[in-house]
């Protein structure tokens, strides 16, 4: 059908006198082909996006020219006659364009906020108080139409009514099921639709644990990765002054900021890039095993600079890619000394020259900038993609940002801040001898004929068969995580705490895995007489309790899980056991959407 552009010179030609009727005739034949040409453009799919072309957006832009924000900080309770009371957040989810570069144009994002003016990539910061309950309502103001491509073949939430389906899990939290975020209890835009599990539109956080660095992001069934690649995230803390305060740390909002990085592609016109075909396109049309972006951000900012002052900084890093893990270091030999690892301080702190982390942990670290002889540092990152064993970062993913540092200022205040000698004494409670179940995780990996990735399991379960880790609330639990994979993988549990005490590689792993293959029973397969090769070291800045653990390819990881608050080994003030129940799964967003993720049912 002619479009109306076309009429004007339809009728022009019709009206020629001098023209014959055969002349006319192939006019209009020639202009009805011109219209078939264009429509058939216009229907065409796009050329496809290659690595090039995100590497030639990334490298167009410059380094360093944008400074490093700090996002918007909202307080999570009130403070009344000396006292602290409990509050109640409205937090929205809003879709708006955001400036990642200064020459990059607006980018459309999904990102958090108390409004759609105010909602920031990454989501504002907010602050908790231990002790202090705080209530927070999740509203979905998202379009009907997602920004980024995603995979049905994967399990994934499908509302009928269209809409983005969205759930915010606290990660490190310790709150009740209700609140943890299930993968199933997503729901649309002024939750016109619900998956199977949703209960409540306000969620309650008791932040009874022990301080420290937490995030929250999104966390709906087979949409994680890429809901988080649109923006769903955000740094949450709990403070606690009578353990804070007498460590003298850096502190105020010049001197204590976070540091959120993620890798990130873009397309010419600025959007975020995500692979629209998958690595085995008759499986699975758009899945692929993991998403590596060409620039690297900070705080919304690709490759920014932060001007800091000769003193100490505190700096709260978490590494919230979807897969790439960083092995930071400064460019100037400058060290980290490591106070805490994702929501726990250390035992001491940890004097270090780098600082390896996976996806979802965080690196609580202070840098001494006066000990500096150079004017500037570069903030540098070689950890191979995939990790352990890829491709070593080139000129753009090896770099993250640049401090320029500035001369003295005889105005400037004293530095009174510190690195303590000691921190807290309950970070290194490793005892096994309250160890109430032992039990044996694998993580598995499938492949195609051609030898590529199809899906990912745990213990050879899909997500949605029935739980099988079922430890008791207030307990502790041995665990040997056995990684029959080539990749290292962040292994993350919610509500509960733990730490790896062994890690040991496996012996004729073939022999192994083939039997682990039919039989999937570590005992049955004899792992005693496999796991005795060589016993890797675990880094002094990540021995305390955790909530992600780095689970070794060809290794088996022993770890103790507390199921209580370890500070004061105590049973959690609320029903652990109540439905939805929880989880545990790779933090590799691409790998626990298919499916590397299972239950976790506590029992009372």
């Amino acid at each position: 059908m002619l479009t109306v552009a076309w009429h004007p010179l339809l009728c022009q030609i019709l009206q020629l006198t001098h023209c014959s009727m055969r002349i006319k005739l192939r006019l209009v034949l020639l202009l009805l082909l011109l219209q078939l040409v264009a429509l058939a453009a216009a229907q065409a799919p796009p050329s496809p996006v290659t690595k090039q072309i995100l590497q030639k957006v990334a490298g167009s832009l410059q380094m360093y020219v944008d400074p490093l924000p700090q996002m918007p900080k909202i307080v999570g309770y009130s403070t009344q006659r000396g006292g602290t009371a409990s509050v109640s957040l409205t937090i929205g989810m809003y879709q708006k364009t955001w400036k990642f570069h200064r020459d990059l144009p607006p980018t459309p994002v999904f990102v958090y906020g108390t409004s759609a003016a105010a909602a920031t990539f990454p989501g504002p910061t907010i602050i908790a108080r231990h002790g202090v309950p705080l209530s927070v309502t999740w509203e979905n103001n998202l379009p009907d139409r997602h920004i980024l491509p995603f995979d049905l073949t994967v399990p994934t939430a499908n509302p009928v009514s269209g809409g983005v389906p969205t759930v915010v899990h606290l990660h490190g939290s310790v709150h009740p099921p209700q609140s943890d975020g299930s993968a199933f209890a997503w729901f649309t835009a002024g939750f016109r639709e619900v998956g199977p599990k949703w209960t409540q539109a306000t969620y309650s956080y008791p932040n009874v644990q022990p301080p420290g660095n937490l995030w929250y992001h999104d966390h709906a069934l087979g949409l994680t990765r890429a809901n988080l690649l649109a923006g769903l995230l955000g740094s949450y803390v709990i403070e606690k002054p009578s353990v804070d305060d007498p460590l003298q740390l850096p502190s105020g909002d010049e001197y204590d900021l976070h540091l959120i990085i993620a890798d990130r592609s873009f397309n010419v016109d600025g959007s975020l890039f995500m692979n629209s075909t998958g690595n085995n396109p008759s499986i699975h049309p758009q899945w692929q095993p993991e998403y590596f972006g060409e620039a690297i951000t900070v705080n919304g900012k690709a490759w920014p600079y932060l001007n800091v002052k000769r003193r100490k900084y505190r700096f709260r890093i978490l590494n919230s890619s979807n897969a790439r893990y960083f092995r930071l270091a400064l460019s100037n030999n400058l060290p980290f000394d490591v106070i805490g690892s994702d929501s726990s301080y250390l035992s001491s702190p940890v004097k270090t020259p780098a600082i390896i982390l996976a996806p979802a942990e965080i690196a609580d670290v202070v840098i001494d900038f006066s000990q500096s002889t150079a004017t500037s540092a570069e903030l540098i990152n070689d950890a191979p993609l995939p990790y352990p064993t890829g491709t070593v970062p080139g000129a753009l993913d090896g770099k993250v940002m640049k401090f320029i540092i500035l001369p003295c200022n005889q105005s400037d205040p004293p530095d009174n801040s510190t690195v303590p000698p000691k921190c807290v004494p309950y970070a290194g409670s490793t005892a096994t001898g309250d160890v109430t179940k032992t039990r044996y995780i694998t993580m598995y990996e499938y492949q195609s004929d051609a030898g590529t990735p199809t899906h990912l399991y745990i213990n050879g379960l899909r997500f949605e068969d029935p739980a099988t880790e079922t430890p008791k609330s207030g307990t502790t639990e041995l665990w040997h995580v056995i990684n029959l994979t080539n990749d290292n993988h962040p292994l993350h549990i919610h509500l509960g705490m733990f730490q790896a005490i062994k890690v040991q590689e496996l012996v004729d792993q073939a022999t192994f895995k083939s039997c682990m293959t039919l039989q999937n029973d570590a005992v049955k397969c004899n792992v005693t007489a496999h796991a005795v090769g060589k016993v890797l070291p675990t880094a002094d800045y990540e021995k305390t309790w955790k909530n992600v653990v780095k689970i070794e390819p060809g290794c088996m990881t022993t770890v103790v899980v507390a199921f209580k608050l370890v500070d004061t080994n105590q049973t959690y003030p609320f029903d652990a056991s109540a439905e939805p129940g929880y989880v545990y799964h790779c933090h590799i967003l691409d790998h626990e959407d298919n499916a590397m993720i299972r239950p976790l049912k506590l029992l009372p």
